[in-house]
């Protein structure tokens, strides 16, 4: 009778058994293949080492910087007249003490109760005729008004700045041989309207794609079944379209307020063509003025640390209403 091998052992030994019935094996026990499974792992190394140095250092070094302050000795001069101190969270509360700041955060909500409706209305709007059966030449349509999009920041800025101008403007001298008022463009609350044109004209595209495609995955059965129920466009549009095409709604809305506190380009680039506007206009303004013209980093590293909490705060809690809100409809 022939004695098995036991389980997982490595006989490497050859020659007759006890019984001298035959010769041992060398058996080794079976071990799963860890060849290849590192592999995706170091495919990640790229995307973390470069999100690690361009996002998470800056992040931990603007928080770092905003803990800090300088200390000068006597009048400034000399080494060691300046000393980094640490200031613990007194640069958060020069910055919620900041009246400049908090009137920039009321200007860009402003801005943004301006801006987001009519973008995405529109945005909206166009997408739900460029899905109709109907629609000619859509193609060429979708182009012309994802086309502002490509345009950069701060060229479609300077542009319509220069539109806005009643010197080199058309539309002004339009308005002049007709004789119709001219408004100042920039002064006051047409700041506002102006300000937020540029944006329409640039983020209505984008934000039309976005619900474009998810119009055109719905099943064109529900159509159909619509259809020969007697609805007409118009309710289809109103009853099954804007209902299904709501996350992507949702998701444009999310973008267009993280933009707006963000706006930046718009104001900057349109400054120097007029004395109406202040140097901290919008969060990020406030920020390039007290880091670069008043030589404020660590007060600048605190309040982009505080623009940075608000935006997520605000993010996350419109995240967290509107997920309520579509579970209750799905209820």
């Amino acid at each position: 009778m022939t004695s098995a091998p036991l389980k997982g052992a490595d006989l490497t030994e050859v020659g007759p058994l006890a019984d001298g019935t035959g010769t041992a094996q060398s058996v080794r026990p079976s071990r799963p293949r860890r060849r290849g499974r590192s592999a995706p792992y170091w495919f990640l190394v790229p995307t973390l080492t470069l999100f690690a140095a361009f996002t998470v250092v800056p992040i931990g070094y603007a928080i770092w910087l905003s803990l800090h302050k300088v200390r000068v000795k006597g009048i400034g001069l000399g080494k060691g007249a300046r000393e980094q101190v640490w200031n613990g969270l007194g640069n958060y509360t020069d910055v919620l003490k900041d009246s400049e700041f908090g009137h920039s955060v009321l200007r860009a909500f402003g801005y943004g109760l301006i801006v987001i409706p009519t973008m995405l209305g529109l945005a909206l709007l166009f997408a739900l005729m460029l899905d109709t059966p109907k629609a000619r030449s859509a193609p060429f349509a979708r182009l012309m008004i994802f086309l502002p999009y490509a345009v950069p920041g701060i060229i479609a800025a300077l542009m319509w700045g220069f539109l806005y101008l009643p010197d080199v403007s058309p539309f002004y001298y339009l308005l002049d041989k007709f004789g119709l008022p001219q408004p100042d463009l920039f002064d006051g609350g047409n700041l506002y309207l102006s300000f937020a044109n540029i944006a329409v004209w640039g983020g209505t595209g984008f934000n039309m794609i976005v619900i474009y495609t998810a119009l055109r995955a719905i099943p064109p059965d529900i159509y159909e079944a619509a259809r020969i129920d007697g609805a007409t466009d118009l309710g289809i549009a109103l009853k099954i379209k804007i209902p299904i095409v709501m996350p992507s709604l949702v998701l444009t809305f999310f973008f267009s307020v993280i933009a707006t506190l963000q706006v930046f380009t718009e104001p900057m680039a349109l400054k120097p063509l007029t004395n109406g506007l202040p140097s901290s206009w919008s969060p990020l303004m406030a920020i390039y003025d007290k880091a670069f013209l008043q030589s404020d980093i660590y007060g600048a590293s605190a309040t982009a640390v505080v623009l940075a909490l608000a935006t997520f705060v605000l993010s996350f809690t419109l995240l967290r209403i509107s997920d309520r809100y579509t579970r209750e409809d799905r209820a």
